[in-house]
């Protein structure tokens, strides 16, 4: 990997706001109600040449966000950077949009549309969602596989919406007063087993070319549908030897489906903690999981993995013996299986599981430490082809956020792995596509 460079998004969002981190001085929670904080932020980001801006999106809202969190809502991210767009020149910005509760006309329209307005900076998160079914009708969430079929058929009539009125449509003659060829732009008329769809869709192409596509599933039917259409995987990677295995099945999958292995970059969240010395890291993350006492974290084990642990004593040994059905409903296959895969292989004990990523936050990799500190760790999984690059999840502080940007960025482009100057101005041309 001597010739690669990291490949760095940022979520933006306050994510150094988790649990109780919000109580800290400088958390900056005074003005996260304002757009203008995340254009800031924005700008931040764009000004160390990053990639692209990512934003996570949830349809629905937990006890939780109400509660002990400041995150306690969550605005439409295609919105958030539809104003962002404007405020932006160079850096991506990758919106996240549902399959499960969405047409797919609408979303391949909103998708063009900021696509347009950001001049081919636009990517999309393809998401599945693994809650909020509630609020869109009274059927039950439909089970992982009935969701991935879904996708599957959703992506497929969005790209072909993209494709059914091409730039080349636009002819602007005006000797003519030909202003496009209608013949150039034509009816998909699809027909499928979730959607029926007849398209044109009312946006042509951007000349950027097609948006590029990122998706998060590490379950077995996810790593196939990722591996089958994604630029990117927003992975959930709490571990090396987890991420060596995720990255090389996807690249195996990947050429399974007459795609170059890398085609698909492999991008997990980091989600870390930095300070000035490690005792003051090691502060900011315990802040950050003070509110999860030991009974939520055995709720949120029986929760991701359907294993009920509380008879247990903290330093009992959890074995592969003691994993339920693989095939009992969960939260999340995608943590459900990393959590089972570590249990297997590790035989931790029940401390060490209730303090897993899956289980206290979203599989996550996460890093405690000084800059140096998180240096070697992704450092580490670039070397070990664990990782293409990841994306930035500040945690415990704004300092945490500003460390990144000051100091730990730097070291990665004196190293040769980080861009010093954006080469281009779209999405695509930042993902090398």
């Amino acid at each position: 990997m001597a010739n690669k460079q990291l490949c760095i998004g940022f979520h933006l969002s306050a994510t150094w706001m988790k649990g109780h981190g919000w109580r800290h001085p400088d958390s900056g929670v005074e003005r996260m109600d304002s757009i203008d904080y995340y254009i800031e932020l924005a700008k931040l980001a764009e000004n160390a040449k990053l990639d692209f801006l990512f934003r996570a999106d949830y349809l629905y809202i937990s006890p939780q966000m109400l509660g002990d969190s400041a995150n306690y809502g969550s605005p439409d991210p295609t919105l958030m950077f539809a104003a962002i767009a404007r405020e932006t020149k160079r850096i991506g910005l990758v919106t996240t949009v549902s399959t499960t509760f969405n047409p797919p006309y609408v979303v391949a329209r909103q998708l063009q549309s900021l696509h347009w307005l950001s001049n081919g900076r636009a990517g999309w998160n393809i998401v599945t969602s693994i809650e909020g079914a509630e609020n869109f009708g009274d059927s039950p969430m439909p089970s992982p596989q009935a969701r991935y079929a879904r996708a599957k058929e959703f992506t497929d009539v969005v790209r072909r919406l993209w494709a059914s009125f091409p730039r080349e449509a636009i002819v602007v003659d005006r000797e003519s007063g030909q202003f496009t060829d209608p013949d150039k732009v034509s009816a998909i008329h699809h027909s499928g087993e979730f959607y029926n769809v007849k398209g044109p869709l009312t946006m042509p192409a951007h000349q950027a070319g097609a948006i590029p596509l990122f998706q998060a599933g590490a379950s077995d039917i996810g790593r196939d549908f990722a591996s089958s259409i994604a630029d990117a995987i927003f992975a959930a990677m709490p571990d090396l030897e987890s991420g060596v295995e995720l990255r090389g099945d996807l690249r195996r999958r990947a050429e399974e489906h007459g795609r170059s292995p890398d085609a698909v970059k492999v991008l997990p969240g980091l989600y870390f903690f930095l300070a000035d010395t490690r005792e003051e890291a090691q502060a900011l993350f315990a802040t950050a999981n003070a509110h999860l006492s030991t009974e939520r974290r055995h709720a949120a084990l029986k929760s991701v993995l359907g294993l009920d642990l509380t008879a247990c004593e903290l330093n009992d040994r959890v074995t592969a013996e003691m994993l339920p059905d693989p095939n009992l409903p969960v939260r999340s296959r995608t943590h459900a299986e990393l959590l089972r895969r570590f249990i297997a292989n590790n035989e931790p004990t029940v401390a060490e599981v209730l303090a897993r990523p899956e289980v206290v936050g979203s599989a996550h990799w996460v890093s405690v430490g000084t800059v140096e500190d998180v240096l070697g760790d992704i450092l580490q999984r670039f070397e070990a082809g664990a990782i293409d690059g990841f994306i930035a999840l500040p945690g415990g502080s704004e300092r945490s956020m500003e460390l990144f940007f000051e100091k730990l960025l730097p070291q990665l482009t004196e190293r040769g792995l980080f861009r010093s100057e954006y080469a281009g101005s779209t999405l695509k041309e930042h993902l090398g596509i």
